[in-house]
């Protein structure tokens, strides 16, 4: 088995510093190759990603360029995406958790009875339903390692560790047989939310609010880097993993997705053409913090893994 905290494959992708300045970088075990003299940013590589991946190949084994020690680093957010495509309500436990509270707390059915009808739900929801997509801000991303400073309003900040994948290759009306060819990447997302900033009160016919729940400056922890989609295996079978305050919280496998990969980016793509540098999130597993009955509070740590892509870790703080 291998390392669930080390990047699989030769060589990962990231942005890095060394004081003030930002460069692409290409990882190698602990070494990290500075890419700015072949490179402007790792969003141009993907751009041109085809042409890329056998450049990046010879470059791993490569002794020429500046090589710098990771620890000597810090990790940044591993590229600037163009959309950012999430996906909600798609692992199958999550959403059966969800909808057998209601029935109980609601329509008063047993426990047994709720989550049989639950199941039922999402077992026909995989035949015959299609996912549930929304838009997310670039500027709610923050790096891997970086503090979550909690906004100002509202008090239940919640985490969702989630799967995503980088477009790298231009599409629309995307055949699912086709989905994976579009992909260049693989990364970490943990996408936060303020539960009770997610619907609005005076605006109850609109209902949820998902800019003011989602997209506060340090929501989107992203990285630590991008994972070619060619080391990574079965996307439908890695293990997510995130522990707050040492305590594990999520623990499911990718497996459970009501929509896998290729259905999702079928789907998106009816909508939107897909570009490459397109960032693209799962879902996330049960497990969250209103499952728990616990939300992030300032000191709070919270760290996160995906199998194959690293892991992240962040201190949750006030916002000054």
């Amino acid at each position: 088995m291998p390392d669930p905290l080390t990047p699989a494959g030769p060589f990962a992708l990231g942005t890095f510093s060394r004081g003030a300045d930002a460069f692409p970088g290409l990882v190698t075990g602990t070494r990290v190759r500075d890419l700015s003299d072949r490179v402007a940013s790792v969003r141009a590589v993907v751009e041109d990603w085809d042409a890329w991946l056998p450049r990046l190949h010879e470059l791993s084994v490569s002794v020429d360029g500046i090589w710098h020690d990771l620890a000597d680093l810090r990790v940044l957010i591993p590229f600037e995406p163009g959309q950012i495509l999430q996906s909600g309500a798609n692992y199958r436990k999550h959403v059966v958790d969800l909808v057998a509270a209601e029935k109980e707390s609601v329509h008063g059915a047993t426990p047994e009875e709720a989550r049989a009808d639950a199941e039922l739900m999402m077992d026909e929801r995989i035949r015959s339903g299609v996912p549930y997509v929304f838009l997310g801000s670039p500027r709610a991303m923050c790096g891997p390692y970086d503090d979550i400073l909690l906004p100002a309003l509202g008090e239940q900040h919640d985490w969702e560790l989630e799967l995503a994948l980088v477009i790298g290759k231009s599409g629309r009306n995307i055949a699912e047989e086709d989905a994976l060819r579009h992909v260049a990447a693989y990364t970490i997302c943990n996408d936060l939310t303020t539960r009770d900033r997610l619907y609005r009160p005076d605006l109850k016919a609109i209902g949820t609010d998902w800019f003011t729940a989602k997209n506060a400056d340090t929501f989107l922890p992203t990285g630590p880097f991008l994972v070619p989609a060619a080391f990574v295996g079965d996307p439908n079978d890695l293990r997510i993993t995130l522990r707050h305050n040492g305590v594990v919280r999520q623990d499911e496998s990718t497996k459970d997705m009501i929509f896998d990969i290729p259905r999702l980016i079928a789907y998106v793509s009816t909508t939107t053409t897909l570009r490459p540098g397109d960032l693209l999130l799962t879902g996330s597993p049960a497990g969250n913090g209103a499952h728990w009955g616990v939300f992030l509070q300032p000191g709070d740590v919270v760290e996160s893994e995906i199998t194959g892509l690293g892991h992240q870790r962040n201190t949750v703080r006030s916002r000054p």
